[in-house]
């Protein structure tokens, strides 16, 4: 390993992340990530960098309100125990493997703040809010610490939890087909190497499955198919076979329609085809 690589928590490389992905100017409105990964700093460099995020709390995270919100302190588990069923919402965080993935959600806003508190170059208003899913299986409780612009709704902050399902579905994948975690780690060159070209096939997988599962356009029955293309080559016959009309042509009476006794026509149909 380089010299300069030390030890760091997931929640510093998190930060790390966070911050190379703000100094390339990479296109972001949130971040959302488990418990594993804490609050602290991330919540504020997010809060500084106008980034909106729904973070994994314990239940013993300690949650307060303050001015004109609703009364609300105390721990998270306690303050979900405590919310009356008409608090709960079912709603899918996306669609898995089984089809939507539902759960019961609540949604409190603690505290509303002016984002230029957190940057000179900010404004509007921030809020900051407590997120609980229940599982509609056993009832498990899961908590988000969340920060968002004033007036989202909890379908939103759902939908932005649920992105990780996509994340943790995408690593298995990439370990189960693609062999991510089959290395020896024998050199720092060689673990780096072989993660790259492990993702680099997975994104190219993803993006022929995106391809391939995009909607087909609308079949054309065969019989219309074919009106359609002779008459497309009817027209384009007369505009490169038919004369220009002249002046005294066109003063001229029209000739006679075929197949009327006593006429002939001057020419076949412009539909009829050898």
């Amino acid at each position: 390993m380089p010299p300069e690589v030390t030890f760091a928590t997931k929640p510093r490389l998190a930060l790390a992340m966070i911050e190379r992905a703000i100094t390339a100017k990479v296109p972001f409105a949130w971040v959302a990530a488990d418990s594993v990964y804490g609050v602290g700093e991330i919540e504020t460099r997010l809060r500084q960098a106008g980034k909106g995020y729904v973070l994994g709390v314990n239940g013993t995270h300690p949650f307060n309100a303050w001015s004109d919100k609703p009364v609300v302190a105390g721990t998270a588990e306690a303050i979900a125990r405590a919310l009356p069923a008409s608090a709960w919402a079912r709603l899918s965080a996306g669609e898995g493997t089984k089809g939507a993935r539902l759960c019961d959600w609540a949604y409190l806003e603690l505290a509303d703040f002016e984002a230029a508190e957190y940057g000179d170059d900010l404004s509007g208003l921030w809020t900051r809010g407590l997120l609980i899913r229940r599982s509609i299986a056993d009832g498990e409780l899961a908590f988000f610490s969340t920060w968002c612009p004033a007036g989202t709704g909890i379908a939103v902050l759902v939908k932005v939890e649920g992105h990780r399902w996509a994340i943790e579905d995408g690593f298995e994948t990439a370990k189960n087909e693609l062999g991510l975690d089959h290395n020896e780690t024998r050199s720092w060159h060689g673990w780096h190497r072989h993660v790259s070209l492990v993702m680099l096939a997975f994104a190219m997988l993803a993006a022929i499955r995106h391809h391939a599962n995009a909607p087909t356009p609308p079949k054309i029955p065969i019989g219309l198919a074919r009106t359609r293309q002779a008459l497309s080559a009817g027209r384009s016959r007369r505009s490169v076979a038919s004369p220009s009309v002249s002046r005294s042509d066109a003063s001229s009476p029209p000739t006679s329609s075929p197949g009327r006794s006593g006429d002939a026509p001057t020419k076949p149909p412009h539909n009829t085809h050898t």
